[in-house]
C-alpha cells in the first residue's frame, strides 16, 4: 500500500526543549490516521510540521514521495481546532470567499451535500450552533478538493449527537479514498474512525498500529464489575479481586468460566458489567496517566 504521507526522523527543538524527538511513521492513502497524546506530547508540533506551518529542526515529511514545498497549501485541507469566521457573512458567502483563495475547488453543490449544509446556507456565521460551525469548517477544509485532510480536535465541545453526526461525515469523506489525519482526545472517536494510530508522549512515539492490534497486544483480559455488596470479602480475598469504591473488579481471560464461578458461589449477577479494554486503558498502562488528562 502506498503512503500518502511519510514522516521520517522528525525532530523539533525549542532552545532546551525537544518537542518532537525522532518521530517516524507513514500515513496510508485512503486511511484515517489518528495521532493521539495528551497536551505537551508533541502531536500538535508534529502536525504543524506536516502541514507546512512550521519547519522541522531535522528530518523530513514527504507527500506521495515528494518534499513539502510552497504549494502544499493548495494540496491539503486543514480544519484547525480554533478558526475565526468572518462576522456578518452567511455560510454561503463564506464558502464563496474561501473558494476564491484556491486555484481548483470542489463544486459548491457537492460540498454542501457532503457536509450537510443546506439547512443553514443563508444563516449568519455568528448564529451557527456548535455542530453547524464544525460542519462549515469541515467544508472549508475540503473546498480545494484535497486528497489529504487534517482535522485537529474536530468534535471538541460538541454534544454526543453532534459528535456522531460529524463522525459520519468523516466516514463519508474517507469513502472517497481521501486520507484523513485526525488528532483527538476522545478515545471512542479514535476507535470508531481510525484505521491506524500513533500514540505520543513526551515527544516520542510510544506505540503504533491498528487499534484492534494494539489492544490485543497489551490486553488479554476483560474486566467484570459487580456491586461490592453482592460479593463476600472471603471470595474477594480468595481470588485476589480488586475492591474499588463501591464495586468489585475482576479481570478474566474466560468470562463464561468466571460467571460460572460466581453463580456456583451464589453471587447475584444483578448490576453485572463486562468491559473490554479501550485505548484510554492502553494509554494509562503505557504512561501511567489518562490520555484525556
Amino acid at each position: 500500500m502506498n503512503a500518502a504521507v511519510s514522516v521520517q526522523s522528525l525532530c523539533k527543538h525549542y532552545k532546551d526543549v525537544c518537542a518532537v524527538n525522532n518521530v517516524s511513521f507513514d500515513v496510508q492513502q485512503g486511511h484515517c490516521f489518528g495521532l493521539l497524546g495528551p497536551n505537551g506530547a508533541g502531536k500538535t508540533t508534529t502536525i504543524e510540521i506536516m502541514e507546512g506551518i512550521i519547519s522541522a529542526s531535522s528530518g523530513q515529511v514527504l507527500y506521495q514521495g515528494q518534499h513539502v514545498d510552497s504549494q502544499i497549501s493548495q494540496q491539503i485541507g486543514i480544519q484547525f481546532q480554533h478558526t475565526a469566521l468572518q462576522d456578518f457573512l452567511t455560510v454561503k458567502e463564506t464558502l464563496n470567499l474561501f473558494a476564491s483563495f484556491y486555484q481548483n475547488t470542489l463544486p459548491q453543490a457537492q460540498l454542501i451535500e457532503l457536509c450537510d449544509l443546506s439547512d443553514f446556507l443563508d444563516r449568519d456565521n455568528r448564529l451557527l450552533s456548535g455542530g453547524q460551525r464544525q460542519r462549515l469548517l469541515l467544508a472549508l477544509a475540503l473546498i480545494n478538493d484535497p486528497q489529504i485532510i487534517f482535522l485537529d480536535e474536530p468534535t471538541t465541545g460538541l454534544d454526543p449527537h453532534a459528535r456522531r453526526n460529524f463522525w459520519q461525515l468523516i466516514k463519508n469523506i474517507k469513502a472517497q479514498n481521501k486520507t484523513v489525519v485526525l488528532t483527538t482526545h476522545y478515545m471512542d472517536e479514535a476507535e470508531q474512525l481510525c484505521d491506524d494510530i500513533v500514540i505520543m508522549d513526551l515527544g516520542r512515539i510510544i506505540e503504533a498500529g491498528t487499534p484492534h492490534a494494539l489492544l490485543a497486544k497489551h490486553f488479554e483480559d476483560v474486566f467484570i464489575y459487580l456491586p461490592q455488596s453482592q460479593v463476600s470479602s472471603e471470595l474477594v480475598n480468595e481470588y485476589g479481586w480488586n475492591k474499588l469504591a463501591d464495586r468489585i473488579e475482576i479481570t478474566s481471560k474466560n468470562v463464561e468460566q468466571t460467571l460460572s464461578l460466581l453463580m456456583s458461589n451464589n453471587v447475584s449477577l444483578d448490576g453485572l458489567h463486562v468491559k473490554s479494554a479501550n485505548l484510554d486503558d492502553l494509554f494509562l498502562k503505557l504512561t501511567g496517566h489518562s490520555l484525556q488528562a
